[in-house]
């Protein structure tokens, strides 16, 4: 009856670069600058996502190359010396990954993202095998919806089955993402509720509501 939130299925990007425990640095290398990627998952058997290896994780082979010594200051520094010696995607990668479910919603993988400050999350099927890699500018698709296409939705799967004519009267305006209700309604207690269903619309940035109560006699 009602829209249903986006999930990451719906924005991922489906087609994905990824490596072998065994392949090796320079090959992770010409693969990121290839396909324009900061980070590749690492995958074996059929799919199955065990680490990810990013440019991070490439970078102390050219700091310790400009300063030999300073690996040894510290332990966070140490563990830059055994990646800057590392040769494959096993010795380089984090592990384990940091992933997210094809049918999570787009917030909850940005709140991943946040949480572990990543810029990129591998896919995960429900076997937990890779089905794609979701970006933060793929979290950002759903707002070029446009204005009329989120109206239409929000007529058609919300305002005419909780307000419907002719009890209540309401207009659905969108502007840049945000939708504004307007009109008289019989029920005003359904406005939380309307809320609600409005704002897991895909595209939709805020609503807002300018409905009265009509105490007019019904017939």
């Amino acid at each position: 009856m009602y829209g249903t939130r986006p999930t990451v299925s719906d924005v991922m990007t489906q087609t994905v670069a990824a490596v072998g425990r065994r392949t090796p640095f320079k090959e992770i290398v010409q693969l990121m600058q290839d396909w324009q990627i900061s980070a590749l998952p690492v995958i074996e058997g059929e799919g199955r996502v065990v680490g990810v290896v990013s440019e991070a994780d490439l970078l102390p082979e050219e700091e310790l190359r400009d300063d030999p010594d300073a690996g040894y200051l510290s332990l966070r520094r140490t563990i830059d010396v055994a990646k800057a010696s590392a040769l494959t995607a096993e010795e380089l990668m984090s592990s384990p990954a940091v992933t997210v479910r094809a049918n999570a919603t787009l917030a909850e993988a940005a709140r991943v993202m946040a949480r572990q400050e990543v810029k990129r999350l591998p896919v995960v099927d429900g076997a937990g095998l890779l089905a794609g890699i979701v970006s933060r500018a793929d979290l950002l698709k759903i707002f070029l919806r446009g204005d009329e296409e989120i109206a239409e939705e929000v007529r058609r799967e919300i305002a005419s089955h909780l307000f419907p004519p002719p009890s209540s009267a309401v207009r659905v305006e969108v502007e840049d993402g945000v939708v504004t209700l307007t009109g008289r309604i019989r029920d005003t207690a359904l406005v939380p509720t309307a809320a609600r269903l409005v704002r897991a619309v895909e595209g939709v940035v805020d609503v807002r509501f300018d409905l009265a109560r009509d105490t007019a006699p019904q017939r």
